[in-house]
């Protein structure tokens, strides 16, 4: 038999049954789209987190309160600690250090008001966080000293209270009913998967301890953010950072009452959390191109029943075992295989629209769409079909023409 015999008497044989056809294939397109918009949804919602957690800065390392499980009442972070770990005698491999008070706050103005996060830091924090001012300047020195009444904006906050980004130097919105005197407008950072890095108000630390968010204790801070001198020295100077804090801290080695991190420690947690994510979606799936399987092998049943006098009549005249076979299998595989190729187009439309309406809602998420996911989809499918099909073709290759001949 001719390679493309079977394929032509395949296509007859599904065009003669076309609805049963579509509704077979159907199952196979349902299952190839769902694998193919869940991976690629999957991908994009990790590139969104690593694209954040890399956005927030270079080189750096995050300290919190808080480390092993067993240690109970553990001290806080002070602004002491971070003085001692920009001391270059300590921490040679620290480049700069910005402790960090955080909080939300209303703002308002001229009858406008936003919610917006509230962040009390010191000049350090624009080198550390890798961030600047599009117009008028960030805190300075004087501002910690003064515990003057200035605020940085960020420019979601900007454009909720005075509909545009620019223009706004000396301008002044009262936080939690205070006054305050814009100094400057951050550059847009844009939103990510730990909300809009947009939607913020700096103010200086000093006045963020005094005015708006208190502490326990005075010098307590909420977190300590790092830069090291470069991406090599990241872990020695978190090494370097450790050693600090356990002599201040007077903890011993495993019973730290910290913890430190840095942007490589998140983005492998992100990557395994997003990588389970991914996989669990792939194969839930996955179960959808299994139950199309099951519909292929289903008809094929139905079509070796219905064709049975067909087969006895071909093994009479000749035809082998593996003719007999070949044709069902190729029936079965080129079931999946069209299947399989609706339903990749079927899934990027649907992985664009997910993207669409997550951009919509305010949630940036690009769905990624790789052509290993496409190969993987279309191989799959067609295995699927092989596979499923190989039950009803050994069948029908069994039949004994003589009772094939006679069956009703």
């Amino acid at each position: 038999m001719k390679i493309g015999q079977p394929i032509i008497e395949a296509l007859e044989s599904l065009a003669s049954n076309k609805l049963r056809s579509g509704l077979t294939i159907l199952g196979i397109v349902i299952g190839v789209a769902a694998v193919i918009a869940m991976l690629a949804v999957g991908r994009g919602a990790e590139a969104e987190i690593t694209g954040s957690i890399e956005g927030i800065g270079t080189n750096l390392i995050f300290v919190f309160r808080g480390g092993d499980e067993d240690v109970r009442n553990p001290k806080p972070l002070t602004l002491g600690d971070a003085e001692a770990m920009a001391d270059p005698f300590a921490a040679p491999s620290v480049a700069a250090v910005a402790p960090m008070l955080q909080g939300n706050a209303e703002i308002t103005f001229s009858g406008e008001s936003t919610s917006a996060s509230l962040v009390g830091v010191t000049p350090d924090y624009s080198y550390v966080r890798n961030w600047t001012v599009t117009e008028g300047s960030f805190i300075e020195e004087g501002h910690l000293l003064g515990r003057s009444s200035v605020v940085v904006l960020g420019v979601d906050v900007a454009e909720e209270l005075f509909g545009r980004k620019s223009g706004l130097v000396g301008e002044t919105v009262r936080i939690e009913g205070q006054p305050f005197r814009v100094i400057g407008v951050m550059e847009e950072k844009g939103g990510g998967s730990f909300g809009s890095e947009d939607n913020v108000a700096l103010v200086p630390m000093t006045t963020a301890q005094a005015r708006l968010l208190r502490r326990s204790t005075a010098d307590r801070v909420d977190i300590i953010m790092v830069s090291a001198i470069d991406a090599d020295s990241v872990d020695q100077a978190g090494i370097e950072i450790s050693d600090i804090l356990r002599a201040r801290h007077r903890t011993a080695i495993g019973q730290d009452d910290f913890s430190v991190m840095n942007q490589k420690d998140f983005l492998e947690t992100a990557a395994t959390i997003t990588n389970v994510i991914t996989i669990f979606l792939g194969g839930v799936a996955g179960i959808s191109l299994l139950v199309g399987g099951i519909g292929i092998m289903n008809i094929m049943l139905v079509s070796v029943i219905e064709r049975t006098r067909e087969i006895g009549l071909r093994k009479a005249m000749g035809a082998r075992k593996r003719d007999i076979m070949t044709q069902f299998l190729v029936e079965s595989s080129l079931l999946s295989l069209f299947g399989g190729i609706f339903g990749i187009i079927l899934g990027w439309g649907i992985a664009t629209i997910v993207s669409k309406i997550a951009a919509a809602s305010g949630t940036p998420l690009t769905s990624q769409i790789g052509i290993d996911s496409v190969l993987l989809a279309t191989i799959f499918s067609t295995a699927v079909g092989l596979f499923f099909g190989l039950y009803p073709a050994n069948r029908a290759a069994s039949l004994e023409p003589v009772e094939a001949l006679r069956y009703e």
